[in-house]
């Protein structure tokens, strides 16, 4: 190698070695930036009402709102729109002051600052409402004593709206009377509630201290048809109207009463005396017309009934019984209305003295009213059901309570001549199945007035039984009505062969969808008045396939909810 050649060689190896040291130290002073994690920076406001909107700022959310989970202090929230680095979302009616969490995947994201539940201002309400009036959401409104709506006059409730109801104590009447909203005929309640603002009835008392039959109740009165003389006043001391003793007789078929949907009515049904039906029920509808709608209704820890019809034809979708005292669905008086997608959950400790029951109807009150051959032309009781779960026992049926005052009794006592017809439903967990009463009960079984399909009892300790002496009906000719072949009722004596949802019993967190290959998924029977164009066609029995519409608007901790 020659001289200018190595002077060459000896300048490249230079020249390359700098190009490593700048190429080094540039590394150094700028790294790579770091990939950005799931966080929250921001919430605005960072106080509010339930209902209110809320912006979440941060980043690593994802851009598909049903990707991103938030809570508020562990209440499920919704999210109604998103990217990236926000989301808004609309605070749940369940929740309280605390920290702010995303979910993506398997990151979560919490909050440095909690979001504030503000407070509601709160308004009495006494007496008689005699104008058109709306209640806010942004107060709470407290019922004293018997609020009568006046026929003619409509109320409308904001979704969101809280109304609490006063224990008899604070009657401003000294009568006795717990805070009860009654719709009086010819008045209208406008209450639709939505799945992510539900309107809540609750108990004045504070989280903790609430219980069975703290205050009155929701009334619904009505000019539907029904087959009591037009003098009869509803019961528990409620009057019939502004300017008669009684529900009359008008026997307007679609009368409307207005509407009630997304509504929770907690802690009511409370009992006015000793005397015999006395009791003011969690929803209590007299000869309410078919012209009123009523969905996503949720009735819990109510003192007597969760839900008694008084005649009417009004129709219901989607009702949740939760921890009742008495009866779940109490019918009479000519009922004959529709009923889909119910749901009652019991707590085995508490049951009413009379004897609880899941179904329970009657058409007269067994002194021979009305009429039971032509029945006068007035109505018999005669509603249909369908796709119902009742759920009361997991373990083993017992007609013994410890904390209630009487016993379990019957998932279906049908007595007194009633019509009622039950498609697609499943009864769990009863001391008695199905208990068939009286001998014009019977007869209307023959004739298939009272229809009885698809019907799945378990875990029943007696599946069906007649009433033996009392009036003659034999459990042979019981168990002949229901075990036809044609009726494909079901008794079923291993629980586990449902196949239900391993949560299925659990009171303070309840999962209702049975599981994959379960028998209730398949078997529906749609004959008879099942027909009928109001029921939708599923496939399941029981009130759940393979959504779980409970999910979002009902509340199965209402004793710990802090509503403010």
């Amino acid at each position: 190698m020659n001289l200018l050649k190595h002077k060459h060689y000896l300048l490249l190896l230079m020249l390359l070695g700098v190009f490593a040291m700048v190429t080094s130290c540039k590394n150094d002073d700028e790294p790579t930036p770091a990939e950005p994690v799931l966080a929250i920076t921001t919430l605005t406001p960072a106080t509010g009402l339930p209902g209110t909107k809320v912006v979440i700022t941060g980043t690593k959310f994802d851009a598909t709102a049903a990707n991103n989970k938030v809570k508020f202090n562990n209440v499920d929230a919704t999210v109604t729109a998103a990217t990236t680095t926000a989301l808004e979302v609309t605070v749940p009616a369940n929740a309280t002051t605390g920290k702010v969490t995303v979910t993506v995947g398997s990151s979560t994201a919490t909050s440095a600052q909690d979001f504030t539940i503000s407070s509601r201002a709160t308004q009495d309400v006494v007496g008689e409402i005699t104008a058109n009036t709306t209640w806010t959401k942004d107060k709470v409104y407290i019922l004293k004593g018997f609020v009568y709506v006046n026929s003619g006059v409509t109320l409308t409730i904001q979704p969101g709206t809280i109304i609490k109801g006063a224990p008899k104590e604070q009657d401003p009447l000294a009568s006795g009377q717990g805070g009860t909203l009654i719709i009086e005929a010819g008045a209208k309640i406008s209450a639709a509630g939505t799945a992510t603002e539900p309107i809540v009835f609750t108990s004045l008392k504070d989280a903790g201290s609430r219980s069975y039959g703290d205050w009155g109740g929701v009334v619904l009165i009505g000019k539907a048809p029904h087959n009591r003389p037009g003098a009869t006043a509803p019961e528990g001391g409620i009057r019939g109207g502004k300017d008669k003793a009684g529900l009359g007789t008008a026997g307007i078929a679609d009368d409307n009463s207005g509407t009630l949907q997304y509504v929770r009515i907690e802690f009511a049904g409370i009992a006015l005396s000793n005397t015999a039906n006395s009791e003011i029920n969690g929803l209590t509808l007299y000869a309410v017309g078919s012209g009123t709608t009523i969905d996503h209704v949720q009735v819990s820890y109510s003192g007597d009934d969760s839900y008694e019809w008084f005649g009417g034809t009004v129709n219901a979708k989607y009702l949740v019984a939760y921890r009742g005292f008495d009866d779940d669905w109490d019918t009479d008086w000519g009922f004959t209305g529709k009923v889909q997608y119910a749901l009652s959950l019991r707590d085995p400790e508490y049951s009413d003295q009379s004897g609880s029951n899941g179904f329970e109807s009657d058409n007269f009150n067994g002194n021979g009213e009305p009429a039971t051959g032509p029945n006068a032309g007035m109505p018999l009781t005669a509603p249909v059901f369908a796709n119902v779960s009742n759920f009361v026992f997991g373990g083993t049926p017992n007609t013994n309570t410890n904390s209630g005052s009487g016993p379990y009794q019957s998932a279906m006592h049908l007595r007194r001549n009633t019509d009622i017809s039950i498609y697609n439903t499943l009864l769990v967990g009863y001391p008695e199945g199905f208990r068939l009463d009286g001998a014009n009960t019977l007869a209307h079984a023959t004739a298939g007035t009272l229809d009885l399909k698809g019907i799945v009892l378990a875990n029943v300790t007696t599946p069906v039984r007649g009433d033996r002496a009392a009036t003659g009906v034999s459990d042979e000719q019981a168990t002949a009505y229901f075990g036809a072949a044609a009726r494909k009722n079901t008794i079923v004596t291993t629980l586990a062969d449902l196949m239900l949802n391993a949560n299925n019993f659990n009171l303070a967190g309840p999962s209702f969808l049975p599981q994959t290959g379960s028998p209730v998924l398949t078997g529906a029977v749609w004959e008879g008045k099942g027909a009928d164009a109001f029921f939708t066609k599923e496939t399941f029995r029981g009130a759940f396939g393979t959504t779980d519409w409970t999910q979002g608007w009902t509340n199965f901790d209402p004793q710990n909810t802090q509503y403010k």
